[in-house]
């Protein structure tokens, strides 16, 4: 080798630029990676970023409040939320109401979902495989189902219209049963325990029973394998839920707002929809942030745990993985404690709701009392409500508005994450891959009532060419598809993950275009996963509240807000009519999700 060849200079850092964007371009996943990554800036990053600047910019209408021009940066807001004579009723309150309701439903939740999940999981329990599926329908049902329920057995006088089912019997129900902290928690309990069964449940089905056996023939006690070995191993499990827990505690509005409005209990949720509705946008920016910070700061803990989780393995044979404890004669006593979860989970919410749109007075049970009129009747004695929902434009509008504003979010998702798939695996650029894995997973870390502000902090008004979108369904359409992101893309990224780059190569070859290539292969092969992350997304839009009634209005219900303007009416009836036309549809859709996967229905719904 000449001494020439050996001092040759290495490539400047231009001529490797031009040397990576000469491969580059003959990548399409780097060009679909760059235009995608706009589009998320655009409807993920952009709507956070203007809410937060909304908390220190003065906004439209306070220039003389504020004594500085619109536009102007000012710590305002932040002082008057944080530091005034109304921090506490704006602040304070709402997020110790928050913290006591986020704290009291994780702590019950773990103590009843560990004890269903064991005993479901790691015992020859009567009913055992019944009870694993019946006691996951609660967090299939919207969670305001239950807030429903609860209102028709347990409302009282404190508020006008029908009174409950206790009331017409001559039972008083007091304030504290009826609304406030203690309905909120009991109902959130109910509707997350099945949570806790999925995470810790699958915990225990892959921890090897052959380390409890060896701790026993070593003459270790039942306490000290339990403390010893058996929490050890599901403590990632149990710390996961119980942050999971808190997160989507610190977002929930429906509950709080059915359940603690009428006593003025007010969370931090609530709060933020009270100030976006007395155009409190400033303090509304703040009370964003913060749900934003918290949520943001426990789910990262979550991952963080998940990371930790990874070290702690265990592997053993099968045999030792599926042995359970034989109960013997307490085979079916123990089967009673998963019954008296399922009664108030599944069947009497239900049922509840279903009798209550046929009674025409709450609470009589009377053969007289009886009737469909609320379903399919004429001319009703209401003022606003002139024919059963069935009968009445409001509702098939309402119906029609969610089918085709969730179902076109959730089809643009399911597609969106399959392309954030092949982009991330198949992307020449290292960094957008990375870019997109961690902005399309930012919604996740934001409640959706706070997403929801922020939605509307951006494109409530114009902004240069863009007009306003705030009244029209191109912004919910939006929104849906940013918070369903986090969800279709990781799905996107699994499915491409396992398909390899040969088919298209050969493809390639045969002179077979992009388009051609991404149409007969990769969708044919990837169209289960696709199905599944863009019904995924319906379901849970279906039953989605916050970010609708932010954003919605009357001309673009969808069945939760059409359902929730009902309750405003006090036409009881009629929304739990609604509400069971929800869960209906909900429950459809699960099951569809079921045939098309593969998966039993808890497998499919941990996943």
């Amino acid at each position: 080798m000449s001494a020439e060849a050996v001092t040759r200079p290495e490539p400047s850092w231009w001529c490797k630029l031009r040397h990576t964007l000469a491969i580059a371009r003959h990548e399409p996943a780097n060009l679909i990676g760059i235009l995608l990554i706009v589009l998320f800036t655009w409807i993920i990053l952009a709507p956070v970023l203007s809410i937060l600047l909304d908390a220190i910019v003065v906004q439209n209408g306070d220039s003389a409040r504020v004594q500085a021009a619109e536009g102007a940066f000012t710590p305002y807001y932040l002082l008057r939320t944080l530091a005034s004579r109304m921090s506490g009723l704006l602040l304070w309150t709402p997020l110790i109401n928050t913290l006591a309701v986020a704290t009291s439903t994780m702590l019950a939740a773990l103590t009843i979902g560990v004890t269903l999940a064991w005993l479901v999981n790691r015992t020859d329990m009567a009913g055992r495989k019944g009870f694993a599926t019946l006691l996951i329908v609660p967090f299939m049902l919207p969670s305001w189902t239950f807030a429903l329920a609860w209102t028709t057995i347990f409302k009282n006088h404190t508020v006008g219209g029908q009174p409950g089912w206790l009331e017409t019997l001559g039972i008083h129900t007091p304030n504290w049963l009826a609304y406030g902290y203690f309905p909120v928690v009991a109902i959130m309990v109910l509707h997350y325990s099945p949570l806790v069964i999925l995470i810790v449940g699958n915990a225990l089905k892959r921890m090897d029973t052959q380390l409890e056996d060896c701790a026993r023939v070593l003459g270790a006690s039942r306490r000290i394998i339990a403390l010893k070995i058996i929490v050890p191993l599901v403590r990632p499990a149990l710390l996961s839920a119980a942050l999971l827990i808190f997160a989507d505690c610190i977002g929930e509005f429906a509950i709080p707002y059915i359940l603690g409005l009428p006593v003025h209990f007010d969370t931090l949720s609530t709060g933020l929809y009270r100030a976006l509705g007395s155009r409190q946008n400033g303090v509304a920016a703040v009370i964003a942030a913060v749900i934003m910070l918290m949520g943001m700061i426990t789910l990262l803990l979550d991952m963080r745990m998940l990371r930790e989780a990874k070290r702690f393995v265990t592997v053993g044979g099968k045999s030792g993985m599926d042995r359970r404890r034989h109960l013997g004669r307490w085979r079916f006593t123990t089967a009673i404690i998963p019954l008296i979860f399922v009664l108030p989970g599944v069947a009497i919410p239900l049922l509840t709701l279903f009798f209550s749109t046929i009674m025409k007075v709450p609470g009589r049970f009377s053969a007289d009392n009886f009737t469909f009129d609320f379903w399919i009747g004429h001319n009703l004695d209401t003022v606003a409500l002139h024919n059963g929902i069935l009968l009445t434009p409001e509702f098939w509008r309402a119906l029609l508005n969610t089918v085709v504003i969730v179902g076109s979010a959730s089809l643009t998702s399911g597609v969106l994450g399959l392309l954030v798939g092949y982009a991330v695996i198949r992307c020449s650029i290292r960094w957008v891959g990375g870019f997109l894995r961690q902005i399309t997973f930012l919604p996740y870390l934001v409640p959706g009532i706070a997403f929801a502000a922020a939605f509307l902090s951006l494109f409530a008004i114009a902004r240069g060419p863009l007009p306003a979108l705030y009244g029209t369904p191109i912004i919910l359409v939006m929104a849906l598809i940013a918070e369903k992101m986090p969800y279709a893309s990781r799905s996107g990224i699994a499915a491409m993950t396992q398909l390899g780059k040969e088919p298209e190569e050969a493809a390639r070859i045969a002179g077979a275009g992009w388009f051609t290539r991404i149409g007969r292969i990769v969708i044919p092969i990837q169209a289960a996963p696709l199905t599944t992350g863009i019904l995924l997304p319906f379901i849970s839009g279906i039953k989605g509240v916050s970010l609708f009634i932010i954003l919605a209005i009357p001309a673009t219900d969808v069945l939760t807000t059409y359902s929730l303007r009902l309750i405003d009416y006090n036409y009881q009836q009629a929304a739990n009519a609604v509400v069971l036309m929800i869960a209906l549809i909900s429950w459809a859709g699960t099951v569809l999700i079921q045939k098309i996967s593969g998966t039993g229905l808890a497998e499919g719904l941990e996943n």
